[in-house]
Order: structure tokens, then C-alpha cells, then sequence
């Protein structure tokens, strides 16, 4: 069985052919993505130059059985949550959204004010993922928070995850509005007891009718055997598979991903994230063992100012023995023009530091978080998150770590730092790169032939 994959993104569209009986790579090809015009051009040309790496000629078709395709070329879709509890609102709506392309703006808690009313229709969101309330528990926030969503202007859809004793009169309120809305699975049934899949499908859909919108991609779904989805839905897959393994064939066992783009860092994790100590305790509602987060504000070509003056990346660079005035020159070039390559050995140190600190502080965002404090019986520390100081392996995604000759430096920003504790981040693992871009596409194989993606993977993917 032959497959050809697809990841059409935001920047580049990848293209991948693979003999699975085989469990072969046969060639990979990019180009960039053409969103403005109509994505199919980006994906013809990415083609060509698969056909010319596979050692084809311009017209010669390579034969495949099967067409699969993953896309993050519309962009994630805006996301704003409303529930009760402040801290199980945000952790659980962030959970749900983690992996289906949707990124969450902005959370809300007990019942929405007039202002926060008008600072949603200014978001102006894509989706709004009502909850609050476990079963058979309190009902009027919800239930409050419906009414006034279904009077704010805007084209926003609903998604109502809360109290199911509620549901009925907020189908009915809903309906009259005319607000176009999704009633599933409440997100947390019971206290501190998460239930975020039904949410999580429900947002995955409206993330796929959204990306098929965009130039072109409705003729890339035609020609797709099964649906386009979600890029990160795809990547989130083939860590798992390559963490747990399938079947007799062993995986790699608990680790971290990092996906460095330019407009996204995304982090994954593949662990339980337990205490590894005994004097840590946990706090907070449990993680699931596959994990995602997506920091939009850190990328390699978009908002780099932020990340340098958040960091003091320009102190930095002075003690790399580079210039200040040289890296605010890189950033403002980087900005200007996205798809600009580092060339020069100033360019490239430049790069490195500017990898290295979005990979630092997205890691830092991903992690669990300790604090300390004092007891009776001495020192204890708390644990919000997971414990990743045991991770063993992580894997680089992503042009900036491909392209870099500092790629193992930019990846140390995963690292545990004593000085920032705080911190439950890796100490000491091995490094992996995906050299090829083939994360995505064993993603998408995954669904359909798991051993030999997982077996590519562990033979594809190159230790540092």
C-alpha cells in the first residue's frame, strides 16, 4: 500500500510519499503555502519536487493508493471560554482545545459582566466553549451566561459543555437566538473528574469545516481518502503512537515534542507527569498523559520583539558575542520578510538565541509548576501540572531546529535550571530531531497502518 501525505500549513506545505508494506519513505518535498491565491498551487509545486527527489521526471505521475491530508493553513481558530471556577474553567477549556487547532484568547468566570459582554464582541472569537457546573449541580450560571452569549453580536458558534441538567433550556434559549450551537458532554461532570473528548470532537469539527473554507482545500478534501484534519491533531497523534508503541513493537516511552514554527511554538508531552520525589505533592486537576499547548505569541517570524524583551534575549546575545543592535536588526528583517534564511555565522547565532528562548519560555509554560512551602514536618513542595524532570527523550519539530547548525543548543532550552526550580521541566535527556518533516504524516498514516508508522518514525528520526 502506497500513501501520499499532505501538512499543508500556515508557512509551508510538506508532502510526503511512503511505501507502508515496505515501511519506507520513498521522498518528502516543501513548498510554500499558497493560502492568499488558492492552496492547490503550493501543493502542485511541493509535488513537482517530490516527483524530482523521487527521481521523476515533470510529467511522470507517482502512483499512490491512498491520498492523506492534514492542514493548519486557515489558522487556529480564536477561542474564548466561560464557566464557574476560574482556574478548572481555563484548565479545562486549554485541555480541550489543545489538540484540535483551537487556541483559547481569553477565559471567563461566574456570570458575565456588560463589559466582559463587549470585550468578547471585540475578540470577536471564533468559538465560545460554555461550561460550568458539575451534573446535577449549580445551573444558573450557565444558564445566565447562555442568555447573555446569545445577544452578543458577532458569528461566533457555541459549544455547551456544562451542566446537562441545564441543556434543554439553553438548547431552547440558543435556538431562538439564532446563534449557530453544539450541546454535548459536560467537560467535568463531577469535581476535579475531566471528561474534555466530547468537547474536544466538537471542536475539531468546526476546526475542519473552517480550514475546508479556505482557497482550495475543499478540492484537497476531494481528493483526500478520509477527512482533512487538524495539523496538530495529526502531530499529537504520532507522539503517542511513538511514546506507547503498538502492540509487540516497543515505543520510545515518556516524552516531550517541541514544534518550532513561525508563527506557533507548541509543546507535547507523553507522560503521566507524576511527583518523582516523595516530598512533592500534587495539586490541581489531573493531566492527561498526551498533552499539548500552543503559545501563539512565539514564533520565529511573528512577535519576536516580545520574546527578546521578555527574555533580555539582547543581554544574551551580548554575552554570545554578538551586538545588540545586531540582533534588533535580525528581528526587524525576520518580521518584514517571514520567509527569510539565516546565511551568515552572525545570522545564524542570532537565530539560535532567538530559538532557544522560545523554546525555553513555551517549555516553561508546558511544564508543571512547584512551589514551596513549609509544614510541620519540614519542607514540602506543591506540583501544579506534571513532574517532566524524568522525561528521557525529546523530539525537535519544526524548519528553525531542521535548518539550524545549532540545533542539540536551540533543543537545551527544554532543560531543568536549578536557579529557576520552579520549573519541573527535563534533566537530563536524549534529543531527537525530525529531520525530514514526517511527524504530521505519521500522524495521518497512524489511523491506518500504526506499526509501520511507528517503525518509520524510530528509524527516521535522528538522535543528536
Amino acid at each position: 500500500m502506497r500513501y501520499l501525505t499532505a501538512d499543508i500549513g500556515s508557512t509551508y506545505t510538506k508532502v510526503t510519499a511512503i511505501d507502508a508494506d515496505a515501511e519506507e519513505i520513498l521522498g518528502t518535498s516543501a513548498a510554500f503555502t499558497t493560502i492568499e491565491t488558492d492552496v492547490m498551487e503550493g501543493l502542485s509545486e511541493a509535488l513537482s519536487g517530490l516527483r524530482a527527489s523521487m527521481g521523476a521526471g515533470k510529467g511522470e505521475e507517482w502512483k499512490y493508493d491512498r491520498f492523506l491530508c492534514c492542514s493548519s493553513a486557515a489558522g487556529g481558530l480564536k477561542m474564548v471560554a466561560s464557566g464557574l471556577v476560574p482556574v478548572l474553567t481555563s484548565k479545562a477549556a486549554r485541555m480541550a482545545a489543545s489538540s484540535a487547532g483551537a487556541k483559547v484568547v481569553k477565559t471567563y468566570s461566574y456570570e458575565i459582566s456588560p463589559s466582559e459582554a463587549k470585550e468578547i464582541e471585540s475578540i470577536n472569537p471564533d468559538l465560545i466553549l460554555l461550561c460550568g457546573g458539575t451534573d446535577g449541580g449549580n445551573k444558573d450560571a450557565i444558564l445566565k451566561n447562555a442568555e447573555i452569549l446569545s445577544r452578543v453580536p458577532g458569528h461566533f458558534s457555541l459549544i455547551v459543555a456544562g451542566n446537562k441538567t441545564a441543556a434543554k433550556e439553553i438548547e431552547v434559549l440558543l435556538k431562538e437566538s439564532g446563534k449557530p450551537f453544539v450541546i454535548t458532554d459536560n467537560v467535568m461532570p463531577s469535581f476535579n473528574e475531566l471528561n474534555i473528548a466530547p468537547a474536544k470532537k466538537c471542536i475539531t469539527r468546526l476546526f475542519i469545516e473552517r480550514i475546508i473554507e479556505a482557497k482550495g482545500l475543499s478540492k484537497a478534501q476531494a481528493m483526500a481518502y478520509g477527512e482533512i484534519i487538524p495539523t496538530p491533531l495529526a502531530v499529537l497523534g504520532a507522539c503517542e503512537l511513538l511514546s506507547k508503541g503498538y502492540h509487540e513493537e516497543e515505543g520510545l516511552g515518556e516524552l516531550m515534542a517541541v514544534d518550532l514554527g513561525g508563527a506557533t511554538t507548541d509543546v507535547y508531552s507523553m507522560t503521566k507527569g507524576e511527583p518523582t520525589a516523595g516530598n512533592i505533592v500534587q495539586r490541581g486537576l489531573p493531566e492527561p498523559f498526551s498533552k499539548r499547548t500552543v503559545e501563539g505569541d512565539l514564533g520565529m517570524r511573528y512577535s519576536l520583539s516580545a520574546l527578546a524583551d521578555e527574555l533580555d534575549l539582547y543581554g544574551e546575545a551580548v554575552r554570545e558575542g554578538l551586538t545588540e543592535e545586531a540582533l534588533r536588526d535580525w528581528i526587524e528583517r525576520c518580521v518584514s520578510k517571514p520567509s527569510l534564511r539565516a546565511e551568515t555565522e552572525e545570522e545564524e547565532k542570532c537565530e539560535m538565541i532567538l530559538a532557544r528562548g522560545a523554546v525555553r519560555l513555551a517549555t516553561d509554560r508546558h511544564s508543571g509548576q512547584m512551589k514551596s512551602v513549609y509544614t510541620p514536618m519540614g519542607q514540602l513542595f506543591t506540583l501544579t501540572g506534571k513532574d517532566l524532570t524524568g522525561v528521557q527523550k525529546v523530539l525537535g519539530i519544526g524548519g528553525a531546529l531542521i535548518h539550524s547548525k545549532e540545533t542539540k543548543e536551540i533543543l537545551k532550552g527544554v532543560l531543568y535550571d536549578p536557579m529557576r526550580y520552579e520549573f519541573a521541566k527535563p534533566k537530563d535527556p536524549g534529543f531527537l530531531l525530525d529531520r525530514r518533516y514526517i511527524m504530521a504524516s505519521m500522524g495521518l498514516l497512524s489511523s491506518y497502518e500504526p506499526l509501520a508508522a511507528l517503525r518509520i518514525m524510530k528509524k527516521s528520526l535522528a538522535t543528536l
